[in-house]
C-alpha cells in the first residue's frame, strides 16, 4: 500500500492535467456512488463526510473527511477539511493507496469547477471573480485559470476583506492581474466567470447584475439550508450540474424548485451528457450558464485514479 502526502498530492495533480483526467473520465458510464453526512451531535456545526465510489472493473475509493469550520478561528489556524481517501482493489478489496484526503478534496473540487469552464465558459473569458477567500479559493483561481487561459484578470471577493487581500497578495500568475475588491455588485457586472466558494446561507450573487455571456460556478451550498446565488441567476441563466446524483440536497437548486421559480426537469444536462454529445453546452455567446458543482464518490474515484496514473507514468 502506498502513502501519499499532500505535498505529493499537489505536486502530481496539476490543474491541465487533472482536468483533462475528468473529462476523460466521463466519457464512460457513472460509476456507483454514495455519500453520508453525518452532523456534531453537539450542535456545533461540524460534520463528518463518507463518500464511496465503485468503477465496475476498476477501482474503489473511499473518502472519509471532517468539516470542522471552527479549525480556521485555532491557534495555530487548521484546516477546515481534514481526512483521507483510500484506494481499493476491485477484485480481492486489499488496499492500495492512502492519499490525504484534503489535499485531494481541494484538487477534485477546483478541477471539478475547471471542468464546468472548459465545457460552459465563453472561449474568450478574460475577468473571473473567485467569491470567498478560503482553502479552496486558490485552487479554483488555478483550475479556471487553466480551463481557460484567455483569463487575464482577477477579482476577489470575501466578507472579511483582509483574507481577500492576503490571497491577492499571495497569488502570483504570470500575464494575470489579481485584485482585491470590495463592491461585490460591480465585480459581478464585470466577470465572465463567476466562481463561489463560501459557506453562505443567503445568497451573495445577484443574477439580475450578470452581464451577457457569463458564467456562474457554485460550489458551496451543499446542504439545502444553504445559498450562494439568488433567484434570478437560475431564471436568467441556463442551468447545469456536474452530477445528478445527490443534486436534491444542493440549497442552490432545492430552494428555487421549493419555491416554484424552477423544477428538476430545468437542468438540462450534465458533465455525462456535455462530454458525450448529449448535450451541446453553451449555445451562443450571449447565453448565461449556470452550473452546479455538486460533487459526489465518483469524482473522487477519477481523482484517485488520475493521481495513481500519475505516480506509475
Amino acid at each position: 500500500m502506498r502513502l501519499v502526502s499532500a505535498e505529493q498530492v499537489h505536486d502530481l495533480l496539476d490543474y491541465p492535467y487533472l482536468i483533462a483526467a475528468l473529462r476523460r473520465a466521463h466519457e464512460g458510464d457513472h460509476p456507483f456512488s454514495d455519500h453520508m453526512v453525518a452532523e456534531a451531535p453537539d450542535g456545533s456545526g461540524n460534520q463528518f463526510v463518507s463518500l464511496l465510489g465503485w468503477k465496475q472493473g476498476g477501482s474503489i475509493a473511499a473518502k472519509l473527511v471532517g468539516v470542522f469550520p471552527g479549525n480556521l478561528k485555532l491557534a495555530p489556524p487548521q484546516a477546515s477539511v481534514q481526512g483521507l481517501v483510500a484506494v481499493f482493489d476491485h477484485e480481492t478489496g486489499a488496499p492500495r493507496l492512502v492519499a490525504d484526503g484534503e489535499a485531494m478534496t481541494l484538487r477534485k473540487t477546483a478541477a471539478d469547477s475547471g471542468l464546468g469552464s472548459l465545457l460552459l465558459a465563453r472561449d474568450d473569458a478574460e475577468t473571473l471573480l473567485v467569491v470567498g477567500a478560503g482553502g479552496l479559493a486558490p485552487h479554483v483561481l488555478a483550475a479556471h485559470c487553466a480551463a481557460r487561459p484567455s483569463i487575464s484578470r482577477v477579482f476577489i471577493w470575501n466578507r472579511t476583506a483582509s483574507r481577500a487581500e492576503a490571497l491577492a497578495d499571495q497569488s502570483r500568475m504570470p500575464g494575470v492581474s489579481i485584485t482585491p475588491v470590495t463592491d461585490l455588485d460591480d465585480a459581478v457586472r464585470q466577470a465572465d466567470i463567476i466562481s463561489c466558494v463560501t459557506m453562505a446561507r443567503a445568497p451573495l450573487i445577484k443574477g439580475a447584475l450578470m452581464k451577457p455571456g457569463a458564467h456562474l460556478d457554485l460550489v458551496g451550498a451543499y446542504l439545502p439550508d444553504m445559498r450562494e446565488a439568488d433567484n434570478d441567476a437560475v431564471t436568467r441563466g441556463t442551468v447545469f450540474v456536474d452530477t445528478r446524483n445527490g443534486m436534491e440536497g444542493a440549497g442552490d437548486l432545492a430552494q428555487p424548485i421549493a419555491a416554484g421559480i424552477m423544477t428538476w426537469d430545468e437542468i438540462v444536462a450534465d458533465y455525462y451528457d456535455l462530454v458525450q454529445g448529449r448535450h451541446t453546452g453553451r449555445r451562443d455567446g450571449e447565453e448565461i450558464t449556470v452550473c452546479k458543482n455538486v460533487g459526489g464518490g465518483h469524482l473522487d474515484l477519477f481523482t484517485a485514479e488520475a493521481l495513481m496514473l500519475r505516480m506509475n507514468s
